[in-house]
């Protein structure tokens, strides 16, 4: 309290009160919705249903290495596969010479008592990497799901794994949602995720629980990578999504996974695998060179990761809107843009006389935070699978503006993380680490020139003072290039500003964008549609 005191005043402070009310306010809401989701008798007769009208079947080999588990959560465990709605699955058990005595009966007993339940026993303990491997090798399933030994499935979960197959049956690899439970059976903290987002990916393992992928996909590449223990699933997916189109990685937003919150997981304690945290690193800085992209991976906050690429050495332009003090920066070129109702006419204009390979439009009602924001930009602009970058943007009092734009409700646009604290993680840490948005505000957009003008600039027809920033970004996404947001550009406000949307704009942009602006799909569908973006629904 005292620190946001001295740095934002009365403002940090009331930021962090409203952080205090917004989590507690969540903890409510996320035991109503446990509730509301709850099965009943009625639920589970629906969903058998459905499962005798799906046209696909698939068996299911869940993925389960065992070692030295205490007895109560092995077996709290597997009665979570026994339990499924779905029942064509087979349990596939690595037991990595366990050295409790309790293990190898309580695994024989399961696998005499039910055919699909089938067990190795290592000779040699070999960890994780090495007996995943060893359960992967006992699956005949056309997919598989990875568990961990003291964690449980919901009982639904691969009822909705069948179900998206049936919907998209060339998914290659599926994620769903997941929250933690405690050792007493109550569940907490959910991850309500967005879908597939390669910068997010980059940055922490968003997909981590549940993951199924095509069983053959993941012997082609050869199954889990000895070395990489505490990261071998994030590697794991990094080397799937290698090999397959965006198209066939599918995001279910449901809670289908419990993460057992005890004392030796990461769930309850971060830092009881810090090693997992620099294999994580390694994991991530191999694929980048897997696919020849010159970065870093460093350390950032929560031991979670940062990738760096190089500062290009590209020219830059710079156009800057509005009447206040002129920017006095000598590596790049400077074109000042007036600004009128009709501010995408304008910014085409400035496009068009500038001469830089990257452009960076900025709001000159905005001060630089960090000292080297050009290049950061710059260097994220100039990656070829990048086709905008956005930041951090803070409110005149301190407190974040916004850190990208989310789609969707009644506001059509809203701006992601408005009034939390300045050095907030956010929602799913999305306000402290590099990610992706459906669109990045004009205010601080970097682009290169050739892509900008691939696409004919900004609509101005359409979108002549508001939202051709949106409508630009669904187009590159449309194109195939990524929009992606940096917190380590951070802007602050020198005036009270606030994004004014015009309603026949809005309208235009539901006409041309009616799927975007129903559904975000970097905005988790359990979350709210109000003003207050990342609350939870209930």
């Amino acid at each position: 309290m005292a620190a946001a005191f001295r740095e934002n005043g009365v403002a940090g402070v009331a930021a962090i009160i409203r952080a205090f009310a917004r989590k507690k306010r969540n903890v409510r809401a996320y035991e109503r919705f446990i509730a509301r989701e709850a099965l009943d008798d009625a639920k589970r007769e629906k969903i058998n249903e459905e499962i005798e009208a799906f046209k696909q079947t698939p068996t299911f080999s869940i993925i389960l290495p065992v070692y030295n588990i205490d007895e109560i959560w092995l077996e709290k465990c597997v009665d979570s596969v026994r339990r499924q709605i779905y029942a064509d699955w087979e349990l596939c058990i690595a037991d990595d010479a366990s050295t409790k005595p309790h293990i190898r009966p309580f695994l024989e007993k399961l696998s005499a008592a039910d055919e699909r339940v089938k067990v190795a026993f290592r000779e040699k303990n070999g960890h994780i990497s090495a007996a995943s491997n060893s359960a992967l090798e006992l699956a005949t399933g056309e997919y598989c799901v990875l568990l961990d030994h003291d964690d449980e499935l919901a009982e639904d979960a691969l009822y909705y794994v069948a179900a998206e197959l049936n919907k998209f049956p060339d998914a290659r690899m599926i994620f769903s949602d997941e929250d933690v439970i405690d050792p007493e059976g109550r569940r907490s903290e959910p991850k309500f995720k967005p879908d597939f987002s390669f910068d997010l990916m980059l940055s922490l393992n968003m997909v981590t629980h549940l993951s199924c992928y095509k069983t053959d996909l993941l012997r082609e590449i050869g199954g889990f990578r000895i070395g990489l223990e505490g990261s071998q699933d994030y590697d794991l997916a990094l080397r799937v999504i290698e090999g397959i189109s965006s198209t066939e990685i599918r995001h279910i937003p449901r809670i289908l996974y419990h993460w057992r919150a005890v004392e030796t997981s990461v769930a309850a304690n971060l830092g009881a695998k810090p090693y997992a945290f620099e294999k994580a690193r390694v994991a991530i800085a191999d694929h980048l060179k897997r696919k020849g992209i010159e970065a870093d991976v460093v350390e950032a906050a929560d031991g979670l990761n940062r990738v760096r690429y190089p500062h290009t050495k590209a020219k830059i332009s710079l156009i800057a809107v509005g009447e206040e003090a002129h920017f006095d920066i000598e590596s790049c070129e400077t074109i000042y843009v007036a600004g009128s109702n009709e501010l995408a006419k304008d910014l085409n204009a400035a496009c068009e006389r500038a001469t830089g390979d990257v452009i960076i439009f900025i709001d000159r009602h905005l001060a630089p935070q960090t000292n080297d924001w050009l290049a950061e930009l710059a260097s994220f602009a100039s990656q070829n699978e990048i086709g905008a970058v956005g930041c951090k943007i803070l409110r005149k009092d301190g407190t974040i503006d916004e850190t990208g734009l989310i789609l969707g409700g009644k506001d059509i646009v809203r701006q992601a993380h408005h009034g939390f604290p300045q050095d907030a993680n956010g929602y799913f840490f999305r306000a402290g680490m590099i990610g992706n948005y459906s669109a990045a505000s004009w205010r601080t957009f970097a682009t290169r020139k050739d892509v900008f003008e691939s696409l004919g600039g900004f609509r101005a027809d359409e979108f002549p003072n508001v939202l051709f920033d949106v409508d630009l970004c669904l187009r590159l996404w449309q194109k195939g290039l990524r929009v992606l947001y940096t917190p380590y550009v951070v802007m602050q406000n020198t005036r009270e500003w606030r994004r004014e949307l015009s309603s026949s704009e809005a309208a235009q942009l539901q006409k041309m964008w009616p799927l975007e602006t129903a559904h975000d799909p970097f905005y988790n569908r359990n979350l709210s549609e109000d003003e207050d973006a990342f609350d939870i629904d209930a």
